[in-house]
């Protein structure tokens, strides 16, 4: 049976670029941390195990928003926090992200209403109070 739920990909920056991010235009993004909230309700492990592979060069089909930003190469998932209760939870998430950071306007969320799933933070380190657990 597969693994279902919501996770939080922990990505740094490690110099200010622009990126043509599809139909969301050219965005600027500054050097530092943020953090992309999704959900795999299908296949959690393999999703975020995708997500690695594409942020190092080893997967080139660009099919989301955050595909755009994991296949450049100033920029790494530092770590994984998720929640595989089996439930969709990946606006309720970015809610809870965005009180700890500015949002990347439109990113990530085509098929909601929410401002953004993709946040620029100080720091991760509140994850672990949203009850998440590292996957890598």
């Amino acid at each position: 049976m597969p693994v279902k739920g919501t996770y939080c990909l922990c990505i740094n920056v490690e110099d200010d670029i622009t990126i043509n991010v599809g139909a969301l235009g050219e965005i600027i993004f500054q050097r530092g941390s943020y953090i992309y909230v999704g959900s795999a309700l299908n296949s959690l492990i393999p999703r975020l195990d995708r997500h690695l592979k594409h942020s190092r060069g080893e997967h080139d089909v660009t099919h989301w928003h955050i595909d755009y930003l994991l296949r450049e190469p100033l920029v790494s998932i530092e770590s994984i926090c998720m929640n595989d209760n089996g439930e969709k939870l990946e606006c309720v998430m970015a809610a809870l992200v965005a009180g700890h950071g500015e949002p990347v306007p439109r990113f990530g969320c085509s098929d909601c209403r929410c401002i953004s799933h993709l946040y620029y933070v100080e720091s991760f380190d509140f994850l672990e109070k949203m009850g998440l657990k590292k996957y890598f």
